[in-house]
């Protein structure tokens, strides 16, 4: 998968043309809702014409699978797609191999390097036993490899649209967290209409995880965590009623989101963790703990303190380290997640934490600040579709910072206030995986869907499989 940054004077025909493929291959990937508007800055995925193809109108899996002469099986295996019939426009089709035409002089050393394949894998994908015996013409078969790797998505939707969102993109998940059970301070946990999307992603081989937070009335309460996590009665008495949710709703494991814990509290978290871990690994249960994003052992603040990073990760399943909202609501206009600061927590985090237990942090979404800022203000949640949006239609050119690897613009509005928007795209959403493959992470933990963002899915998909 190609990335291209629309220039001054671009039109989708001119770059369509200059990458070879179909307009509406580019059109349909990156779901433009104009084709004919395109914004100064903005970020277009290109697919690979031999390796990927994106759904348009009216395509079925088996016309696909004859336009590539690759059978409708392996397209479903590699897509990791269980029903055929089951496309939508927009949906990027990976292919398993693709076919290269050997050109006179060409070795096959030149092919493997060429392509990024290695060589052996050429070699065991078309029965070769001497790589030397290959002639001009011959038509080898190059396979197409993909890491793989764990997501995670949470997701506050729990109506309809979030069930459909589920069922459209669960093929990209191999968790789902709703969000939220909220535990009391008699050890009972809260009810959550989750039926739906619990369903829905079993339906697509996708593990739900009970998110058990201390969330209530709107804010993280360390006095309610602190009730539990003195007192070994009723820990004892929410482990109860953890397994009781998860045995009747049909949950597969358990992630447990405690924010802003007294740092007194930070023993007593780890004993409840193992506790925890004791009563629900032997029943089959994964168990997982989101991270405050620290950068070090002993970092001060109420929100970090008792989040004991070693512990966890000799404790837990895996974790998930809150690599996000460093451009928050009620702050100052920022990245979301500027990768800078988010492999300051990461190379933290992989002294204390093994490596293929963490999943890190991903934001899907983007905030628009009115401007200059004012302490107390807060700014409004966006979606990157939206932010493409919002620059179309106040005719703005989108920036990219190359220190936070994110994209961002300014624009006045109607009434002559200024603003200034951090998002995420395809960019941003590359900086990011390439940091997940250099520090050899587990995957990827997104928050929050709900948030129109075609690209990243697209991107996903063109490098990974994800377990199940």
């Amino acid at each position: 998968m190609n990335i291209y940054v629309v220039k001054s004077g671009d039109s989708l025909w001119s770059i369509a043309s200059g990458y070879r493929v179909d307009v509406n291959q580019i059109a349909y990937g990156n779901q433009l809702k104009n084709p004919n508007i395109l914004v100064i800055g903005q970020s277009l995925l290109i697919p690979e014409p031999l390796k990927e193809y994106i759904v348009q109108p009216g395509d079925t899996l088996y016309a696909i699978s004859q336009k590539y002469s690759i059978s409708v099986k392996e397209l479903l295996e590699f897509n990791q797609m269980s029903d055929p019939s089951q496309l939508f426009v927009g949906q990027l089709i990976v292919m398993p191999a693709f076919i290269h035409k050997v050109k006179s002089g060409e070795s096959l050393y030149v092919i493997s390097y060429n392509h990024k394949v290695p060589l052996q894998e050429i070699l065991n994908a078309n029965s070769i036993s001497n790589p030397s015996l290959i002639y001009p013409n011959q038509q080898i078969r190059i396979p197409n490899p993909k890491s793989v790797i764990a997501v995670n998505a949470y997701t506050t939707r729990t109506d309809v649209e979030g069930i459909a969102e589920v069922n459209g993109l669960g093929s990209y998940f191999s968790y789902l967290a709703p969000f939220t059970h909220t535990i009391t301070k008699d050890g009972s946990i809260t009810e959550l209409n989750d039926a739906g999307l619990i369903s829905a992603s079993l339906n697509q081989n996708v593990d739900p995880l009970l998110v058990l937070t201390n969330y209530s009335d709107g804010k993280f309460n360390s006095d309610l965590v602190a009730t539990i996590l003195r007192s070994e009665s009723l820990q004892n008495t929410l482990i109860e009623s953890i397994l009781k949710k998860m045995n009747t709703k049909g949950y597969k494991g358990l992630n447990i989101d405690f924010e802003y814990v007294y740092p007194e509290d930070r023993e007593n978290y780890n004993s409840f963790l193992r506790r925890t871990v004791a009563s629900l690994r032997p029943k089959g249960y994964s168990v997982s703990t989101a991270l405050a994003p620290k950068i070090k052992g002993d970092q001060k603040g109420l929100l970090y303190e008792a989040h004991d990073y070693k512990a966890h990760g000799e404790i837990v399943d895996f974790v998930i380290p809150m690599t996000y909202e460093w451009g928050w609501a009620g702050g100052k206009p920022w990245a979301i997640a500027p990768i800078n600061e988010v492999k300051k927590v990461l190379d933290y985090a992989v002294t204390v934490i093994p490596r293929n237990k963490i999943l890190m942090g991903t934001p899907l979404y983007g905030r628009d600040w009115k401007v200059p800022w004012v302490d107390g203000t807060f700014a409004k949640t966006v979606s990157p579709e939206g932010a493409i949006d919002l620059a179309s239609k106040y005719g703005v050119r989108i920036q990219y910072n190359e220190e936070y690897q994110s994209p961002f613009f300014t624009y006045w509005d109607e009434t002559g206030q200024k603003h200034e928007v951090w998002f995420e795209d395809a960019r941003s959403m590359l900086a990011k995986q390439k940091t997940l493959d250099d520090y050899g992470l587990r995957g990827l933990s997104y928050w929050v869907l709900g948030s129109a963002f075609p690209q990243n899915w697209v991107l996903q998909h063109s490098r990974y499989r994800v377990v199940k």
